[in-house]
């Protein structure tokens, strides 16, 4: 009995030690083979690159080992940093002939990355070379960007979505009652809407004041670009939008000139050829805007050692670990600051633009962000290009920068602060929890497991919009110095209002309209150099790095409940964290909604 027992469990253990190495090894093969997925692209003869409008547009692509090993797709996303790189590679290499674009079913980018997007697709066509566009669907927001081709085709039992734009924000207020929890609400501002779901049930005059100046600025842009393209009127774009062609024949998408012609994917690549000047039995290579990503400029190696860092400052600030936390798509304040001290000790480093996407988050994090990129504009050229959003914290941290660039369509502004408290008594009373209390002085416990369980007092209330006061008050401080205006001045286009980048220019929180190769070409200027290299920061983690530092967990909140939850996310996200979050926050509302 003894040897048959000995011998199990050896064998046992030897069927878990050959398990261990052949996951070992199986994981090292996949590691290998990610790592060469991003080696260099070899790009052949006649090639056409393929842009591909389908799922979700991020500012930078990011690799998850996790996708890998589950073997999932969910979540994956597009980077605006690829797609840019590619076109412009595209553009440079003389053995791409053009690009062809083609709609997808589910497409969804913020308006800013769409219009950068385009106007690198205008400038493509610069070149000489084609722009082809074809779907069997479009979406409104892949036809904007498919409607710069020089010929747009469409299935002919397809769909076009052109119908304009809609903010559609939740509110949640009825549903705390509901479980019993009450969010008291400490805020300046009166256009700061991040709180209102939690307070209201429908909007406030003032944000539907600011939503309804925000999505017509983002609509004319839209509508301007596209009669520019198509040679329809603003007029008749307005009047085809307000009949909605969602359901229209695909012969109205023609006749109305929103499409060129009508033709089956089948036929697609013969009618590119067509218009490569090929023959019919030509070889004709389709590269992805990734692997374009991955080709190998015509512009030769810089050995100046000169440097123009571009760092990504992308995401919520300083976002507390939940079950919701996005663990690799935020900005953590400290690891940020290191980052930047070293660049501004670094010599080689001659200019530094920082390209934001965020919402906010901590304001407390936002501050020491302000001063670290304060500290490195005394040393070398800064320059901020905002993408989809820099609003408060994300606006708080670019202020006191050399120059700001937005996109016409970014959303910015928004200075103002809130804290929330939650009071749970209700809650507490339903489930039967109750909390004893014994404290020496007045306010021992205003940060105690009783505050969940209990309303604020008058003067708790009194001390916590006075501290929400005096956040306020650095901010206008911080702006006013950086933008060269008076707290005064600030406060009147302050008070939380979130403004399009083309609003924002008129208002002077922004200094030019353009993207990030618009803020580059500056940084190169004020850097004074003649040869350089540009390098991004931070540098993507190798995906073994990833491995040890994630978990599934990880993996579960980072990918999989964002896209299950959908736009509930952003809420849940929020009653999740709230209480562990810092008390103080500059940040926008977690979901603008807006399509």
């Amino acid at each position: 009995m003894k040897d048959f027992l000995k011998y199990t469990l050896a064998t046992i253990t030897g069927i878990i030690l050959i398990c261990l190495v052949l996951f070992f090894f199986g994981l090292m093969s996949m590691m290998s083979l990610a790592n060469s997925s991003r080696s260099e692209t070899k790009v052949e003869n006649n090639t056409v690159m393929k842009l591909q409008l389908d799922g979700t547009i991020v500012e930078r692509s990011t690799s998850n080992p996790w996708d890998m090993l589950m073997g999932s797709s969910t979540g994956k996303a597009t980077g605006l940093n690829d797609i840019l790189s590619g076109i412009k590679k595209a553009k440079e290499n003389d053995k791409v002939l053009g690009i062809y674009i083609q709609g997808g079913n589910t497409f969804y980018a913020a308006p800013s990355s769409l219009q950068e997007m385009r106007n690198a697709l205008e400038d493509f066509k610069t070149s000489g070379k084609f722009i082809v566009a074809y779907g069997d669907n479009f979406t409104q927001e892949a036809y904007y960007v498919a409607s710069v081709a020089d010929k747009v085709m469409m299935n002919p039992q397809g769909m076009l979505q052109w119908q304009g734009m809609v903010a559609e924000p939740m509110f949640y207020k009825d549903m705390l009652d509901k479980i019993g929890v009450e969010m008291q609400i400490f805020k300046v501002g009166t256009y700061k809407s991040a709180v209102e779901p939690y307070m209201l049930n429908e909007m406030s005059d003032a944000n539907r004041e600011q939503l309804t100046d925000r999505i017509n600025s983002i609509w004319n842009n839209f509508v301007a670009d596209v009669s520019a393209s198509r040679n329809i009127s603003a007029e008749n774009l307005q009047a085809l939008a307000e009949e909605s062609t969602m359901f229209n024949p695909s012969n109205d998408m023609v006749k109305n000139g929103l499409v060129d012609t009508l033709i089956y994917k089948n036929d697609v690549k013969e009618y590119l050829k067509k218009v490569a000047g090929l023959d019919e039995d030509d070889n004709m290579p389709l590269l992805s805007v990734e692997n374009m990503a991955n080709a190998n400029s015509n512009v030769p190696k810089d050995k100046s050692g000169n440097i123009i860092a571009v760092y990504y400052a992308v995401g919520e600030i300083d976002p507390s670990t939940s079950f919701f936390s996005f663990p690799d798509d935020n900005i953590q304040s400290d690891k940020m600051i290191s980052e930047l001290k070293k660049l501004q000790d670094n010599d080689d480093v001659k200019a530094v633009v920082i390209r934001v996407n965020s919402p906010g988050g901590s304001a407390f994090g936002s501050e020491q962000l302000w001063y670290a990129i304060t500290q490195l504009k005394e040393k070398k050229p800064v320059i901020v290009s905002m993408g989809d959003y820099a609003a408060s914290g994300g606006y708080y941290l670019s202020c006191n920068a050399d120059l700001i660039f937005a996109e016409p369509t970014t959303l910015t502004g928004s200075i103002g602060i809130f804290g929330t408290v939650p009071n749970a008594q209700k809650l507490a009373q339903k489930v039967g929890l109750s909390v004893g209390v014994v404290k020496t002085n007045k306010y021992a416990d205003l940060e105690g497991t009783n505050m969940l369980a209990r309303p604020m007092t008058d003067d708790e209330k009194g001390l916590m919009q006075m501290y929400v006061n005096n956040g306020y008050d650095t901010f206008l401080t911080r702006v006013s110095e950086g933008r060269h205006m008076t707290k005064e001045q600030v406060d009147a286009i302050g008070q939380g209002r979130v403004w399009t980048g083309e609003r924002a220019k008129e208002l002077g929180l922004v200094d030019m309209l353009g993207g990030l190769d618009d803020a580059l070409d500056i940084a190169i200027q004020r850097a004074d150099v003649e040869s350089y290299t540009i390098m991004n920061y931070p540098a993507e983690e190798s995906m073994f790095s990833k491995l040890l530092s994630s978990s599934p967990g990880d993996y579960l909140e980072s990918r999989l409940m964002k896209s299950k939850l959908g736009q509930l996310y952003y809420p849940y996200s929020f009653i999740d964290k709230f209480q562990i979050n810092d008390m103080l926050q500059a940040r926008m509302p977690y979901d603008l909604n807006i399509r």
